[in-house]
């Protein structure tokens, strides 16, 4: 009775031992190959030669080295921006640049970088906005930690055209489709999604607001996205950014619901007008008293 007893304990200490060992492996193995995930970085740039540079070197300088960053430049008249362009491809292989034939906007250009993308996770980058160097590292660990995660976002930082801090844009932790309809809360400079579950997602072919219809088409199937309330990323306002006078682009969401819902002329304007206007205003007053608060 007693050598029974003891070789039942030996065995049940030799399982833990083999099930412990077994899930280790498996969670290295595991961490080892989310590591080796690949993130493409897509890019669009239209004679930016005085920011790219800062922004390609911010996506070069990442603490996640395995990327690779698509440019796709949307017919620039500007030289310098060509030749700086070409430079990077030189010094770094992970720099991929294409020539658009003529000028469609940078939702063209973003798209042609996105078919040319080989990563399992698609991220977007301005050519005036930079990111914090561990950002990436830091929403793929937390992408990875959530199965569930698809499409992650977080807060960013706001400065001016020298790069001076201006204010913050908090994120929500917790994104659903229905709130995303009512207003934009993804900066599409931190945005990143994971292509495994659904594939790739392209952006709409109109002029403006594409990158929000494109966060509404990967919600339709994902459903929830989820926010960092940590800063990732610096959203430079300069005098050329097209998204610089917010007031003046609001007409353009209509568009957005038109082409994502299928919603005709009258209910896009009903909808921008008594949803979309109210929830836009508050989320600036909330900022607003975020940043006095600061």
């Amino acid at each position: 009775s007693f050598l029974l007893k003891k070789i039942a304990g030996m065995k049940f200490f030799l399982y833990l031992c083999t099930n412990f060992d077994r899930n280790s492996i498996l969670r290295t193995r595991k961490t080892v190959m989310q590591q080796e995930e690949l993130v493409s970085v897509i890019m669009p740039s239209y004679n930016a030669s005085k920011y790219i540079g800062d922004s390609i070197d911010c996506i070069l300088n990442q603490t996640y080295p395995h990327l690779e960053l698509l440019i796709t430049d949307d017919h620039s008249t500007d030289p310098e921006t060509l030749e700086l362009l070409r430079s990077y491809e030189k010094k770094d292989s992970r720099v991929k640049i294409f020539l658009m034939p003529e000028n469609n906007g940078a939702g063209y250009a973003r798209n042609n970088s996105i078919r040319e993308a080989k990563g399992r996770y698609i991220a977007f980058c301005d050519s005036d906005d930079r990111w914090f160097p561990e950002k990436l590292q830091k929403q793929l660990e937390y992408m990875q930690q959530h199965d569930e995660c698809c499409l992650c976002f977080s807060s960013y930082l706001v400065c001016d055209a020298s790069g001076t801090h201006k204010g913050i844009v908090i994120a929500p932790s917790r994104l659903t489709l229905t709130e995303l309809k009512h207003d934009n809360k993804i900066g599409c400079l931190t945005a990143i999604y994971d292509t495994k579950p659904f594939g790739k997602f392209y952006m709409p072919t109109i002029r403006k607001r594409q990158d929000w219809a494109l966060f509404l088409n990967i919600m339709k199937k994902c459903r929830v996205a989820y926010g960092m309330v940590e800063p990732l990323a610096y959203y430079r306002k300069t005098p050329e950014g097209l998204s610089r006078k917010k007031f003046k682009l609001i007409k353009y969401n209509a568009k957005v619901y038109q082409h994502v819902f299928g919603y005709s002329t009258l209910c896009s304007y009903l909808y921008l007008t008594f949803v979309f206007l109210p929830t836009y205003f508050t989320k600036r007053v909330i900022n607003w008293i975020a940043n006095i608060r600061r």
